[in-house]
């Protein structure tokens, strides 16, 4: 009997996942421009030709999805409001299947967005009302200071638990290696209060399973597709996707040929258009 060849990688993905900065666009800090990488419109546009489906996630909460969606769209990226998902839209799903009705939200009103759109009672701070909260969510929040912190402390230390959209200390800009701001927020509140903290964005698998749902197929008919070793690739090795490594925000070939198994892409590629 003759033996069944093994599948590569390749051959088994059925759905895409897209990192944004870096990956299909260089934006500012503010996230309110962006610069279009080379072959992310072609590659979006053949995939929906093609009826295969993808997703764009990206760890920046700063806007809500839809709002988002529309600022891609305005520079040619084919991406439906569907289509955008970041760390809020998988915490929305999170809360609500944990029974979670009350949250203490540490960032801008993007932050809390899909919370709010999913029924769930959202406070942001700096905030006069002393109640009792089920959890503490952080997110974009540039202009966090010490009342911020000194809040969700307190929140946490009566029973909340604390969700983080994005555990990544830097992301790809038009200006370089930008800091990412919930980091270095969670980062004092664990020090804190000591409690551990939930990761939802990339690279949880939460967040991996809540792409898988949205784009219909299985976790590990994912093409996984980003440019950092610590989220994209790490998500993808831990939960059996198919991680495509780009060359064009954090990471350069070198530097990818250097990562150990569990944050080494499959494939490594120097931009989108050679999916194609």
């Amino acid at each position: 009997m003759a033996s069944r060849a093994k599948k590569s990688p390749r051959s088994r993905i059925r759905g895409y996942m897209f990192d944004l900065d870096g990956t299909l666009v260089l934006g500012d800090r503010s996230g309110k421009s962006y610069d279009v990488l080379p072959g992310a419109i072609q590659t979006l546009t053949k995939l929906k030709q093609q009826g295969i489906p993808y997703v764009v996630l990206t760890n920046g909460s700063a806007q809500p999805p839809p709002s988002q969606a529309a600022k891609l769209r305005g520079v040619g990226l084919p991406i439906e409001d569907s289509q955008m998902l970041t760390p809020s839209s998988v915490t929305a799903g999170v809360l609500q299947r944990r029974g979670v009705r009350r949250v203490l939200v540490l960032g801008s009103t993007g932050v809390g967005w899909c919370l709010e759109q999913a029924g769930i009672e959202t406070r942001f701070v700096p905030d006069n009302d002393t109640g009792a909260y089920d959890a503490v969510y952080v997110g974009w929040h540039p202009d966090c200071g010490m009342k911020d912190i000194e809040m969700a402390c307190n929140a946490i230390w009566g029973g909340a638990k604390l969700y983080v959209a994005s555990d990544v200390p830097f992301f790809a800009s038009k200006q370089g290696r930008t800091i990412g701001y919930s980091y270095a927020i969670t980062a004092a509140i664990r020090r804190m209060t000591k409690v551990p903290a939930i990761i939802t964005g990339k690279p949880s698998q939460y967040a991996l399973s809540y792409l898988a749902r949205h784009l219909g197929v299985r976790k590990s008919e994912v093409g996984v597709v980003g440019d950092d070793p610590l989220v994209e690739m790490i998500m993808a090795r831990r939960g059996g996707a198919t991680g495509i490594g780009v060359c064009t925000g954090t990471t350069s070939r070198a530097q990818w040929l250097k990562q150990p198994i569990t944050r080494k892409p499959h494939r490594i590629i120097e931009n989108v258009g050679e999916l194609l």
